[in-house]
């Protein structure tokens, strides 16, 4: 069978040491472009805090204290939020997850709704009974992200679906926005990807929500794709092994 690649890591069926050595290539190759992305994400967020403290430093009697710890702490979230999206896809592609539970897939999209404050409104339409075996975490972060993209992008409001399409489970996130280009439908979930809709790059993250969904989407046996909605907008749909 022919080497696959997927995000930079290759993957064969070939035992020789010739694919086991081009295998180990890709995937030095992967996390070098890896760390030269992920140092180049963080550098940004620390130059413009350097800046604002050498510029309180210089000119003290201009500085107002409260607005520059409040720029400060903004950096810092910026921070937080790409170390936190960085240890996500590290746990994801090593392997290591928490333990995998049944759950009910409407049930856990609910409350998830349930928790959240949304600046539009979101219509569900949830099957009961779609069971899957998952991290449960690990699924919650997914259909956070989703949701967080498609309020970003939608114009007048959102729609969550769930239920079976044969012998799997399908989350459908839909929004009336504009979109994702063709060309960028798969784009759109490579790390650190930046493209003209921006529905790669998470706000105030690096780019990696939409990675780190489909990884979890994969890593579970699963996928996560988007197509164009009959009004334009965008549709992401996860399918993971319906255990009914």
């Amino acid at each position: 069978m022919a080497d696959q690649a997927r995000n930079g890591v290759l993957f064969s069926d070939d035992p020789s040491p010739l694919s086991a050595t081009a295998a180990w290539q890709a995937a030095q190759a992967w996390r070098c472009q890896f760390v030269a992305d992920a140092s180049h994400e963080l550098r940004t967020p620390v130059a413009g805090l350097r800046v604002e403290l050498e510029e309180a430093l210089m000119h003290p009697e201009q500085t107002d204290l409260h607005e520059l710890a409040t720029r400060a702490l903004r950096s810092v979230d910026r921070l937080e939020s790409i170390v936190d999206d960085l240890l996500a896809l590290a746990s994801v592609r090593s392997g290591r997850t928490e333990q995998h539970e049944d759950v009910d897939l409407s049930d856990l999209v609910r409350r998830v709704l349930q928790r959240r404050s949304d600046r539009l409104p979101v219509r569900s339409r949830l099957t009961p009974g779609v069971i899957v075996r998952v991290a449960p975490l690990q699924i919650v972060r997914v259909i956070n992200g989703l949701l967080d993209n498609a309020q970003r992008h939608a114009t007048h409001g959102v729609r969550v679906e769930v239920h079976h399409d044969g012998a799997h489970a399908e989350l459908v996130v839909i929004d009336d926005g504009k979109g994702v280009a063709k060309a960028d439908r798969e784009r759109i979930f490579e790390q650190f990807r930046r493209t003209d809709s921006a529905r790669g790059r998470d706000q105030g993250g690096a780019g990696l929500g939409l990675a780190i969904a489909r990884e979890i989407a994969v890593a579970h046996r699963g996928g996560l794709e988007v197509r164009e909605t009959a009004c334009g907008g965008a549709c992401f749909t996860l399918r993971l092994p319906s255990l009914t």
